[in-house]
């Protein structure tokens, strides 16, 4: 430790007076910038003493002052341009919201808006009632309510119908969503009591009933929407779990985790469970997300039969796990779009994405290795390859997209250097690398533009 060094620092009142600092100290809260310049000292304190700093230099240190204000003062989200082939990335915000919903967004975010005003009766109304009436014609439910994400929606519904009692699921549905969030820490932190059933690869009806006792509250029915059991497997249909409620008086719950409001098959992808069918099977109460294959913004959606969602929606928890306006607006302007399922590929983004075409996708590939080979210089190989893409989000487990990717290679820059030069642009373009290569997956790409920056040669 150089106590020399140390003794030369300057003290934070020092540089506030100097003139290095006074364009700052006029422009921003003095209190910001005074944090700066403290923890900027720190900074090189602790290198002194650590050994790691051997010089002072003053540039360096208001250098690292403004860096730190430059920081806090331009926007923490910034557009990315998603070449990962995860068309809805949770870590990106999954699903890109359409046009209108991007309207009514700005529509609601500038004014005031009847969020809880009925007009029509010049009284107070409900916050739900705005997108109520849409998700029961859209799903056959009899009542309907918004919280603000899907674990949510699990969570309250699961307080509301079977607090201190408890929840039969099977152990092949005790699913682990992002984040190492598991299922069954939701259903204890919603205060019920978790009845695990059968095995991870094989559950019978039998299991059900067996351990049904006066304790119990609902059965529960978790869709393995993240990931597939194969082989000698056996599992219990939601039809049959309806049979067994209503035998012994039990409400049945389903969570459809992705939850789609429509059959995906006729866009050449694998059938997920449609929220409609579900609730015309007999469940009596569905929760789902709104921001995967939905396409909406982060939600979580609960509808079923109007006991058991007038009970949740009365549960004081209901208030803390409310929806903004802004989320409202959103999520009904997509809602809106499903009255005219012909026009879903067209308006949807996630649709759109999903059902593209490998010759659109192609197309778009080979004007983006066009415009690559000029902009990056000698030494790169570009070449446009097949691939695969995934839905992501945990919807449609092991089902892969055919796509085509840009595959980017240099004889003496590795890829993950490659790739920092990407996410270093303006606006970040993040791809993915394998076998060395850094790959540029186009299918949610619509403008060969996009991921061809004024890039500076990596290296």
């Amino acid at each position: 430790m150089d106590k020399k060094l140390l003794r030369e620092l300057p003290s934070v009142d020092e540089l506030l007076r100097s003139a290095e600092l006074k364009d700052l100290l006029s422009d921003l809260n003095p209190c910001i910038v005074k944090d700066s310049v403290r923890a900027a000292i720190e900074w090189f304190r602790k290198g002194i003493t650590e050994g790691r700093i051997r010089g002072l230099n003053r540039t360096d240190l208001i250098r690292r002052i403004r860096d730190r204000l430059t920081v806090l003062t331009e926007p923490g989200l910034r557009r990315v341009v998603n070449a990962s082939g995860t068309v809805l990335h949770t870590n990106l915000g999954r699903a890109v919201l359409c046009r209108e919903a991007v309207d009514a967004l700005n529509l609601a975010a500038t004014g005031p808006v009847n969020l809880e005003f009925d007009l029509a009766r010049a009284g107070r109304g409900e916050r739900d009632s705005v997108v109520e009436g849409l998700l029961r014609s859209l799903t056959s439910a009899e009542a309907a309510c918004v919280v603000n994400n899907n674990a949510a929606a699990v969570l309250i519904t699961l307080n509301t119908l079977a607090d201190k009692k408890e929840v039969v699921i099977s152990r092949g549905e005790l699913i682990e969503i992002g984040g190492s969030f598991r299922l069954p820490e939701i259903i204890e932190k919603s205060g019920c009591v978790l009845r695990e059933v059968g095995t991870t690869n094989r559950t019978h009806p039998s299991d059900y009933t067996s351990a049904i006792t006066e304790d119990t509250a609902l059965l529960f029915k978790a869709h393995r929407s993240n990931y597939e059991i194969v082989g000698f497997t056996s599992e219990v249909g939601l039809k049959d779990m309806v049979k067994m409620g209503r035998t012994h008086g039990l409400p049945v719950v389903e969570d459809l985790g992705s939850g789609s409001l429509i059959d995906l098959s006729p866009f050449g992808m694998e059938k997920e469970p449609v929220v409609g069918e579900r609730v015309q099977m007999g469940a009596d109460v569905v929760t789902f997300s709104a921001d995967k294959l939905l396409g909406g913004p982060q939600a979580g959606i609960i509808v079923g039969k109007r006991r058991f969602v007038d009970r949740i929606r009365r549960n004081p928890l209901k208030r803390a796990l409310r929806v903004d306006k802004l989320t409202l607006a959103a999520l009904e302007a997509t809602l809106r779009l499903y009255l005219r399922p012909e026009c879903l590929v067209a308006r949807l983004p996630a649709l759109r994405f999903l059902a593209r075409p490998v010759e659109d996708i192609d197309k778009v590939a080979q004007e983006a290795k066009r415009l690559l080979v000029d902009r990056l210089g000698p030494g790169y190989t570009v070449e446009v390859e097949e691939g695969e893409s995934v839905v992501g989000s945990g919807s449609l487990p092991g089902y892969a997209l055919p796509t085509r990717l840009v595959a980017i290679t240099h004889e003496h820059v590795k890829a993950e250097r490659i790739s920092a030069v990407f996410l270093s642009s303006t606006p970040p373009i993040l791809g993915r690398i394998n076998r060395e290569r850094f790959l540029l997956d186009m299918r949610t790409i619509e403008r060969a533009e996009d991921v061809c920056p004024d890039l500076s040669p990596a290296g």
